[in-house]
């Protein structure tokens, strides 16, 4: 994973062009992003324990535009499943929508096949990406799952992020991790002990009232935090299934290979009977303003073309555009102007170059040393302190439990 972040520039202009939507309902904070026809039953994405709602961004730009309703939405801090089923039938309620089409990756996954076994009504057909049926394997690994509301949030993270695959991967690929881990950073302690406690309580999905043409399970044949073991079991119970299966794609395939994930979405919509409404959607121009154009839609179709090697981005010139461009050409001429001065530097002194490379090499190198020194010393301190947290908390939870029985 790359050292400093940088957005893509395809997000930014998501970001620009699409609103996030923020709605209390009950105790239960709700974060979700909303776009395309509103007549179209609506395909909504569930993200897994590392994902938000942002991570589905080019499932929205893309499939909006070709005239389908998608809505991405953050896993609100429900504590048990039976909570997240309410939950989410409150938020439906709560935006108008009765009959809707799950697509759910990982954690997503399950929930999404948890309600359409509670609420077969309102699930019209899944889509489950590297997914599974049952909890037991999570929880017998995470033996520390009774205090995970009580962990400190840095310690969270870290499990959370050592669940990715770590290493060399393919460009794309290695995008994909940085994104998703930079929306792990954004999320609270309460946000991330809820997704690991979803993850760990005891469940399993019963059988389903919705048909298993209506399903399609879409992996990666390549790796996956999710064990293959799990991801055969969920075969064998939709045996009627369509299969999509992706080469390569890693934990996050609708980052990583986002134009074959939104052809399958698409070929899935159209099999389940979602007629998409392109006569509905609108042009938006370089200054945010609405518009019907069919030359407009037409230059935003081109957003859905593979992304090429320069970053990740679409080919499009009407993304490239809208794009914010001078604050980079201001930073580059900049950076040319330094490159120019330094290359004086170093046709007139040699010596005094080669006396820089070496005070810069040292210097480099001191603050590698420092850096990793004060990262083993915190490693070290805090892993003195957890068994003194666990014994804490264990101490406490007897004197409560003592109390109870005098009272």
């Amino acid at each position: 994973m790359k050292g400093v972040f940088s957005a893509p520039g395809d997000y930014i202009h998501f970001k620009s062009q699409v609103p996030l939507h923020k709605i209390p309902i009950g105790t239960k904070q709700w974060r979700y992003y909303d776009f395309g026809p509103k007549v179209v039953p609506p395909l909504i994405c569930l993200p897994g324990t590392a994902g938000t709602a942002d991570v589905y961004y080019k499932q929205i730009m893309s499939l909006s535009i070709k005239g389908y309703r998608v809505i991405s939405v953050d896993i609100p801090r429900v504590w048990n499943h039976h909570e997240w089923i309410q939950a989410f039938e409150k938020f439906l309620d709560a935006i108008d929508v009765h009959h809707i089409h799950l697509y759910g990756t990982s954690l997503g996954g399950f929930l999404a096949q948890l309600f359409a076994q509670h609420r077969p009504r309102r699930v019209r057909s899944l889509i489950l990406s590297n997914s599974f049926l049952e909890t037991r394997s999570f929880s017998s690994a995470m033996p520390w799952a009774p205090i995970v509301s009580w962990t400190p949030s840095f310690l969270l993270k870290r499990y959370v992020l050592t669940g990715i695959p770590d290493g060399p991967h393919e460009p794309f690929i290695a995008d994909s991790v940085d994104f998703v881990v930079s929306q792990v950073e954004t999320l609270s302690r309460e946000d991330l002990a809820s997704r690991l406690t979803l993850t760990v309580d005891a469940a399993s999905i019963g059988p389903l009232l919705l048909s298993d043409s209506f399903i399609t399970l879409m992996d990666t044949n390549d790796y996956c935090s999710i064990p293959q073991q799990l991801k055969d079991q969920l075969s064998e119970r939709y045996p009627g299934a369509r299969r999509a299966y992706l080469k390569t794609g890693g934990d996050f395939p609708f980052l990583s290979r986002s134009d074959e994930v939104n052809l399958h979405l698409q070929l899935h919509l159209r099999r389940v009977g979602v007629e998409a409404r392109p006569d509905l959607v609108k042009g938006i121009s370089k200054d945010g303003s609405g518009g019907s154009s069919s030359e407009k839609n037409d230059e935003r179709e081109d957003s859905d073309v593979p992304p090429k090697d320069n970053g990740g981005s679409p080919e499009s010139p009407s993304t490239e555009t809208q794009l914010p461009e001078a604050p980079e050409s201001s930073g580059s001429h900049s950076l040319d102007d330094q490159l120019l001065s330094n290359a004086k530097v170093c046709f007139t002194s040699p010596e005094h170059v080669r006396l820089l490379i070496s005070h810069a090499f040292f210097e480099k190198q001191q603050d590698i040393v420092s850096t990793r020194f004060v990262q083993l010393a915190w490693e070290i301190f805090i892993l003195c302190l957890l068994p003194l947290y666990v014994e804490t908390m264990y101490i406490t939870w007897i004197f409560c439990w003592k109390s109870r029985c005098l009272v």
